[in-house]
């Protein structure tokens, strides 16, 4: 989702890094304009249900270039859907509780498709790798650039309703927990 913690980073992250055009995914409207207000050049409906022609559509009727998804299941399968000749395709989750299908490597060969995945922890595990670009986030974020959500702010004591609002998706941004 574009509202959500890490989706709305990325459509800060892709306008501010010079991409072209950004179309955000979300499961509301309040989402979808807040996915605007954060730089979004375009906001629709994230469900598997006509997501590949919503996308699509909202890019000027063109494919895209890429696609991250962090939902899994049926919307994986639309997403890859959407791609562009050479497209490439990031997943980083599966907040649908659902895994990605099976990826024909014909169907990528065919279309010069790249779908990868990605996971930051084994990143910052490696000694070196995530210091120049950890040092970029935090001084975007420091000049105001790169504007972190930070969604509810929860008494630990409230952890279960914290998660059970997450999975309700009634967030945006990250949740806060506190001692």
């Amino acid at each position: 989702s574009g509202a959500g913690g890490v989706g709305s980073l990325a459509v800060q992250l892709a306008k501010v890094f010079g991409a072209g055009r950004v179309i955000a995914t979300a499961s509301t409207e309040d989402k979808r304009s807040l996915a605007l207000d954060l730089g979004a050049d375009a906001a629709v409906d994230g469900s598997a249900d006509g997501y590949a022609e919503r996308v699509i559509e909202a890019n000027g009727n063109r494919p895209v270039d890429v696609v991250l998804d962090a939902v899994g299941g049926p919307v994986f399968e639309a997403a890859l859907g959407t791609l562009a000749s050479f497209g490439r395709m990031v997943t980083y989750g599966s907040s649908s509780g659902e895994p990605a299908p099976p990826v024909d490597p014909g169907r990528l060969t065919a279309g010069n498709l790249c779908v990868s995945g990605f996971w930051l922890k084994p990143l910052l595990a490696e000694q070196g790798m995530d210091g120049p670009a950890m040092a970029e986030l935090l001084r975007l974020t420091a000049s105001g650039r790169l504007r972190p959500l930070a969604g509810g702010e929860y008494p630990l004591s409230e952890a279960a309703r914290a998660l059970a609002d997450l999975a309700g998706r009634r967030t945006v941004g990250k949740l806060v927990l506190l001692p």
